[in-house]
């Protein structure tokens, strides 16, 4: 009987995890050269935020902040060990149906930010419309960023400033981060703090309000950031959370309720039937006809 051959962790680091990940059923919302970006495999969500970097080979998921090579997407599928995820990726019924991940002889992208100035661009109002945020708090916490790559040509798109004076860009699909990913904290010295995922939430919220209140504000830019304001938990007397209604949002949501030392309360409970809080506006605009 003729034994199996077994993949060393070199070979099968080879196939190519966007492939993988088609093969397997999941159909990437964005596929580019340098990367692609899929809805996760290891949990529930409606927008793409898993990004396979095609020039390294690996995956980092934002919303959990896990990542790694296929042979760690294969344990975290599987819940397998590391012999298991090798004996998988070997069956050759399986693996043959991949192909290895290309070689791409390019430089990491570099990027320059050509202008910031205030929201004026017409496209980027008729985005923040169609999420349906009023355009003067948009224009109050947003400004309009002009930035480009190796390739020179200009973009541009909704930047949102971040602690580290990093901008969060969006702009329809798009998203990236420009300079270093970090938490936005708004303070005003209020007893009581809420905490969103993302300025679209936070803008949401604000527009339902019909103004500001005197609240502080802190948005994570990303779930997987959820530790990185734990200091701030005894600062407040009480906690408002709105992230998304999805296991990544329920996680970080948890992770507050289980540390802050004062009430930290679930508020999505008031959207339960959307996604997230700028879900919930845009759908509620819609009823509202």
């Amino acid at each position: 009987m003729k034994t199996k051959h077994i993949l060393s962790c070199t070979k099968a680091k080879q196939i190519s995890i966007a492939e993988f990940l088609k093969t397997s059923g999941y159909k990437p919302e964005k596929d580019k050269t340098h990367e692609a970006w899929f809805c996760s495999p290891l949990r529930s969500e409606n927008h793409a935020s898993f990004k396979v970097c095609r020039r390294k080979n690996v995956w980092f998921d934002h919303g959990t902040g896990l990542g790694g090579t296929i042979i760690d997407l294969v344990m975290k599928l599987r819940n397998c060990t590391i012999s298991e995820a090798l004996l998988f990726l070997s069956d050759s019924s399986y693996s043959f149906s991949f192909h290895q991940q290309p070689k791409i002889d390019i430089k990491q992208n570099k990027y320059t930010i050509q202008k910031v100035c205030d929201l004026q661009s017409p496209k980027l109002l008729n985005y923040i419309k169609g999420r349906k945020i009023n355009l003067d708090l948009a224009k109050q916490f947003c400004r309009e960023v002009h930035y480009s790559f190796d390739d020179q040509k200009i973009y541009s798109g909704v930047g949102f400033q971040n602690d580290l004076n990093g901008f969060e860009i969006r702009y329809f699909k798009f998203q990236c981060c420009l300079f270093k990913k970090s938490i936005t904290s708004i303070l005003s010295h209020s007893p009581t703090a809420c905490f969103f995922e993302s300025w679209s939430d936070f803008l949401s919220y604000l527009t339902l309000k019909k103004r500001i209140p005197k609240e502080d504000f802190i948005i994570l830019n990303s779930t997987s950031l959820v530790k990185k304001t734990e200091h701030l938990f005894s600062n407040y007397k009480r906690l408002k959370v709105f992230f998304d209604n999805d296991s990544a949002g329920q996680s970080a949501c948890n992770y507050i309720q289980n540390l802050a030392p004062k009430e930290a309360i679930d508020c999505s409970i008031h959207y339960s039937d959307y996604n997230d809080l700028n879900d919930y506006l845009i759908n509620s605009e819609i009823i509202g006809r």
